[in-house]
């Protein structure tokens, strides 16, 4: 077997318009069409879709509940760690620093589904080095 490409996460949510608001306008994250008969919304970032399913169930427990990052999670990256951490808590979402030491912090969706957002540092240009 040969991999080529990573599509998509599917996530399930209890309350579709209040995860609309977190990937949509907290995230920034781009709404795509979808042809599918059942309630749910597709988000894309550079090619990789995360895919929300309505499906009622309680909200997700933490298996480390002080370090996040050990628990399943998706990892984004932002331009700006520090801004991105301030809009989550003027938001109301909890974040929580990275135990590893390095640029990264930990936030909740409305789920409880635990989302990384790391710095992004480019790699340099192969020519600019």
């Amino acid at each position: 077997m040969e991999l080529v490409r990573y599509l998509h996460t599917a996530l399930t949510v209890n309350d579709l318009e209040r995860s609309q608001h977190f990937y949509g306008e907290i995230l920034g994250l781009k709404l795509v069409q979808r042809d599918m008969k059942f309630p749910g919304c597709w988000y894309e970032l550079h090619g990789v879709q995360i895919h929300l399913i309505y499906q009622p169930h309680p909200p997700l427990p933490l298996t480390d509940p002080d370090r996040w990052g050990r628990n399943p999670h998706l990892a984004l990256a932002v331009k700006d760690l520090t801004q991105a951490a301030q809009e989550l808590v003027s938001a109301g979402y909890p974040v929580q620093p990275s135990s590893s030491g390095r640029a990264a912090l930990f936030t909740r969706d409305p789920d409880g589904h635990v989302i990384e957002l790391s710095q992004w540092e480019p790699e340099p240009h192969p020519d600019r080095r």
